[in-house]
């Protein structure tokens, strides 16, 4: 486990205090925008995904759901944002961290489900959010007969493929021992996945599964716009930290060949130096879900996929080999004072 290169996650709930709506309007759009250019600052550090939870709860209104290589961002990152005037209206109202890891079970009709040590959101409209803690009892169970219990769960799972599971990992690190993440455009079909689970027999070992938080994905700005108040409107959203290429690695950061893992935004991307050029795409391998900046560099510009060997270029993204098919999102690249901006 030492080897693989996992992540942390943290589920960030927030909630806004009513009297910052009587601020005036110009004072509510100025202070979203610094939160707003606050978070972006962040764009090479982490990958951060917006939110909103109004209309669906009473206690959170915004989510930033964020995954990050070192844990110390996350506390920059918190610190950057309560620093800001609308960061002093703001209070956390649910937190929640976990890693990545490799699942103790498997599936052997579904190879690549063990092996996600990397987080990849979807654009799902809906995230459907909740700390999970199974009884004592079942860690006293033979590892054999959860194995089956947890088949019959996945086999539940796969009826409804359009809803995918995100599972975080908690034990030592937060009070909870799982965070599952479930990504879907229908909320119908998740509703109707949970009540299955229920009767399964694995459910029986659920000590906690609540709170539940539906979340609505919203951009940045759509998201803050959604506390209320006045609107940050298109002024807003062309600040200077989202336009031209951004700083996300130092050129004396890459090794030659090696992968390196950076943020964009809401992108995560593979980094990869070959001679005197630099390289980026999607660090998601469109057929298996592994992270890119774990394969490696062949035959001069093409990159292999560390799970199952699908190559792609790295300069055109396109497929080279199966059982890769699908050409992968590639990203221009300047070098500016020793700095890889990608943008």
């Amino acid at each position: 486990m030492a080897s693989a290169q996992r992540q942390f996650v943290r589920f960030l709930f927030l909630s806004v205090d009513p009297a910052w709506r009587r601020l005036s309007a110009a004072e509510q759009r100025a202070q979203k925008e610094e939160f707003g250019d606050a978070v972006l600052r962040f764009h090479a550090r982490l990958l951060l995904r917006t939110f909103s939870l109004s209309g669906t709860r009473g206690d959170a209104d915004l989510l930033l759901w964020q995954v990050t290589d070192e844990l110390e961002t996350l506390t920059s990152l918190q610190t950057a944002l309560f620093s800001t005037r609308l960061g002093g209206h703001l209070r956390v109202a649910y937190s929640y961290l976990g890693m990545t890891r490799r699942s103790i079970y498997t599936f052997p009709d579904d190879p690549e489900s063990g092996h996600r040590i990397a987080v990849q959101p979807q654009d799902a409209r809906f995230l459907f959010v909740y700390p999970f803690v199974k009884t004592r009892a079942w860690y006293a169970l033979p590892h054999e007969e959860r194995q089956v219990m947890m088949e019959g769960h996945v086999r539940v799972g796969r009826q409804h493929p359009d809803v995918r599971l995100n599972t975080v990992y908690s034990y030592g690190l937060d009070d909870q021992e799982f965070v599952l993440a479930f990504e879907t455009d229908d909320p119908g079909d998740f509703l109707d996945l949970v009540l299955e689970l229920r009767e399964t027999r694995a459910s029986s070992y659920t000590l906690q599964d609540t709170p539940i938080f539906t979340c609505v994905q919203m951009s940045l700005w759509d998201a803050l716009d959604s506390l209320g108040g006045a609107a940050v409107g298109e002024g807003g959203r062309g600040t200077p930290a989202t336009s031209g290429p951004v700083p996300v690695a130092s050129l004396d950061e890459l090794t030659e060949g090696v992968g390196k893992r950076v943020y964009l935004g809401s992108d995560a991307i593979a980094l990869f130096r070959v001679g005197d050029r630099v390289f980026a795409v999607n660090d998601r391998c469109s057929h298996g879900r592994a992270s890119l900046s774990e394969g490696r560099v062949t035959d001069g510009c093409a990159l292999q996929c560390p799970w199952h060997g699908g190559r792609f270029d790295l300069e055109t993204g396109a497929a080279l080999s199966t059982p890769a098919r699908v050409a992968i999102k590639t990203y221009e690249v300047t070098i500016r004072d020793g700095q890889v901006c990608v943008g």
